[in-house]
């Protein structure tokens, strides 16, 4: 059920009362995130909750002609002129960072994918073989390896750098929807605004036999070398459309049902912000 939050937070010492006009599914947690738990899991079975739980929220008691009427919307289809920006030729592996610069463009933040790539937290851990294992770094705990070159060893960085990042350029605003549903993600588009994710580059779910083990200073830990970040932009009844760092296409069709299980095998990792007028 569709519910209007109220969202309760402390700032400079005084309690304020914030009704968001985004409108959620029921049981979901926007504005508080919650520290995130330190997993080293395969993406299949991450269950990382982010900003879904119910602490600190108060709902209330109706659905509204309006929160109805946002029902329907969502089967609308619904596209964001969100910038357009190619992660080459400077950084063949910042998706990630690349996706970024085009939702903190989109919020009016005039920063490049150069700038977040040296901004973003790093994971030092160098690359090594022993025994037949690989020992790498976490990207749960910042960017794996050479973001700028293919001929050195690098992987990526998933939602929590991101978000601490974002957070610098969006204090107050930005939103870890990580652990979230598909449709709690599609609901800012209906709003106006992007979100981040990450997904593979095949925007669909992968076989098995596409991830290996990792072993991590924070224990070991599932990959793909398919991982892929794109900026979703919009959403109809059988569609996901987003922009793509990787391609360079805007607006990007591919069907929601594949594209929805490609983001839940990578974790449900989602990251987008509140826009100051709904705050």
């Amino acid at each position: 059920m569709l519910k209007r939050i109220t969202v309760i937070r402390s700032f400079l010492g005084k309690l304020l009362v914030h009704i968001v006009s985004v409108n959620v599914i029921l049981g979901l947690t926007l504005l508080l995130p919650a520290a995130q738990p330190q997993y080293a899991a395969a993406p299949e079975f991450i269950t990382e909750t982010a900003a879904c739980s119910d602490e600190g929220m108060e709902f209330s008691p109706d659905l509204s002609d309006q929160e109805a009427d946002y029902a329907n919307d969502l089967k609308i289809k619904a596209v964001l002129d969100a910038p357009l920006i190619s992660q080459y030729p400077e950084l063949p592996r910042g998706c990630e960072v690349t996706s970024l610069a085009m939702l903190l463009q989109y919020a009016g933040i005039p920063v490049d994918k150069i700038t977040l790539a040296g901004e973003v937290e790093k994971d030092f851990t160098p690359y090594q073989v022993k025994n037949g294992r690989i020992y790498f770094g976490n990207p749960y705990f910042g960017f794996v390896g050479n973001m700028y070159s293919l001929s050195e060893p690098g992987y990526g960085v998933y939602h929590r750098p991101i978000k601490r990042l974002m957070e610098w350029y969006l204090p107050d605003q930005t939103i870890d929807l990580t652990g979230c549903d598909f449709e709690d993600v599609l609901s800012f588009i209906s709003q106006g605004t992007p979100v981040w994710v990450i997904v593979n580059t095949h925007y669909a779910k992968l076989d098995p036999k596409e991830f290996q083990t990792w072993h991590t200073p924070y224990g070991p830990l599932q990959i793909t070398y398919k991982e892929h970040s794109v900026l979703i932009t919009g959403n109809d009844r059988e569609h996901v459309y987003f922009n793509d760092p990787r391609t360079a296409e805007k607006n990007k069709k591919v069907s929601r049902e594949s594209f929805e299980a490609a983001w839940v095998q990578m974790g449900r990792q989602a990251i987008t912000y509140i826009q100051r007028d709904s705050i």
